[in-house]
């Protein structure tokens, strides 16, 4: 079935102040069907299709002419030549909201509005469900356990497939097909090992040369990879918080996944009590939480900005957001019981920038919230609420 998307408001909100709008976004994370569900009003194309694709590539302007106004092109990437017509016919028409274009190869969709159609178009990105979507479908979990461990794919919940089998088929059907494409990848083995081992460093300082010596691959493979995985919506790299408090902090970024379930898989924590017990729950309940912020900011299209702060004697913050000039610090307990030592970080941070702080925040893994002195106390069921 269709859920309504949190995303639907701010792309309402967008169509009639672009000719184009463009969603972007993993693979198998609802694109196409909420683009089917949700704009009724709107032709939609699929160019995949190679009867589609082969009429747009050879008679532009006919196939444009012939669908008229307010069409969705899926997959648009897969007919790079359009874009030029899209660019011309949109400056004539002077439509706003006339096509939405959406693909999950992030790189060439990208590269194709940046030659083409640069100030024509509103970017949206559709990530697989947050809490909030989770939450008014009745399918989130009071325990985040299962939630974390089940992952948050559509498929997942629309069609009742159990987390391994659709993880299975996911990295086999679209992480290594699409990836494939964008890299020459001689040894596949090695290429999953490689997931995998990204997956073992979640919420850890990015370090190559160490990620590619135990792959058996050189460190500018291991970055190129690594940049492949980002353009794919696999992982994405948080980066550190830069002001002058220590000029001794870290300049490596922290590598986390879009998605918890999938690095579950490739970890083999397959249900949640063994999440509970695994040496990973610390950092998968940090990407979980993590990715909460990050979803919900797409899907509300809240334009926030994100970070990790961490100085070269063991101070850190988990996360970082700021929506104004003033900073949000959070910090992330795998723990129901907190202590005041948690609080610790944030103290630290709010000491040398007091004016530059606006919330110190302890996100934990129950399901209470509390105001207490040294900071707010907040349930993973309770971000950006």
């Amino acid at each position: 079935m269709g859920r309504i998307r949190t995303i639907k408001k701010a792309m309402d909100i967008y169509l009639g102040k672009y000719p184009i709008l463009v969603l972007t976004g993993p693979r198998q994370s609802g694109k196409t069907t909420f683009l089917k569900n949700e704009f009724p009003n709107y032709t939609y194309i699929n160019l995949e299709n190679l009867d589609n694709r082969t009429y747009a590539l050879n008679d532009p302007n006919g196939f444009l002419a012939e669908h008229g106004n307010f069409v969705i092109f899926d997959e648009a990437q897969r007919a790079p030549e359009l874009f030029s017509y899209l660019q011309t016919k949109v400056d004539n028409d002077k439509i706003m909201g006339q096509y939405i274009l959406s693909g999950s190869q992030n790189f060439h969709l990208m590269r194709n509005i940046s030659q083409s159609l640069a100030g024509r178009v509103a970017l949206f990105k559709l990530l697989p469900f947050d809490n909030l979507e989770m939450e008014d479908a009745e399918w989130l979990n009071d325990d985040y356990a299962v939630n974390l461990q089940r992952g948050f794919y559509p498929a997942i919940y629309d069609r009742d497939i159990p987390s391994k089998v659709f993880y299975s088929n996911y990295v086999q059907t679209y992480v290594e097909r699409d990836l494939t494409e964008l890299i020459q990848v001689k040894n596949l083995k090695q290429f999953r090992n490689f997931i995998t081992l990204c997956a073992a460093r979640v919420g850890q300082l990015l370090n190559l040369n160490s990620l590619a010596n135990e792959c058996g691959i050189s460190q500018p493979t291991a970055k190129s990879w690594i940049s492949v995985l980002e353009t794919s919506y696999i992982l994405y790299q948080l980066q550190p918080f830069h002001s002058n408090i220590n000029k001794r902090m870290t300049k490596n970024s922290k590598l986390y996944f879009y998605d918890t379930g999938l690095v579950c898989f490739l970890l083999k924590i397959n249900d949640a009590a063994s999440l509970k017990t695994s040496a990973y729950k610390g950092s998968l309940f940090e990407n979980y939480v993590i990715n909460e912020y990050i979803k919900q900011q797409y899907h509300q299209h809240l334009l926030l900005d994100f970070w990790f702060w961490r100085d070269a004697v063991g101070h850190e913050v988990d996360f970082i957001w700021q929506n104004t000039e003033k900073l949000n610090l959070v910090e992330i307990k795998a723990s129901e019981t907190i202590i005041t030592d948690m609080f610790k970080g944030l103290s630290y941070m709010n000491k040398f920038m007091p004016d530059l702080i606006e919330s110190k925040t302890i996100v934990h893994t129950g399901l209470f919230n509390q105001n207490r002195t040294a900071g707010e106390v907040l349930s993973w069921k309770k971000i950006l609420r």
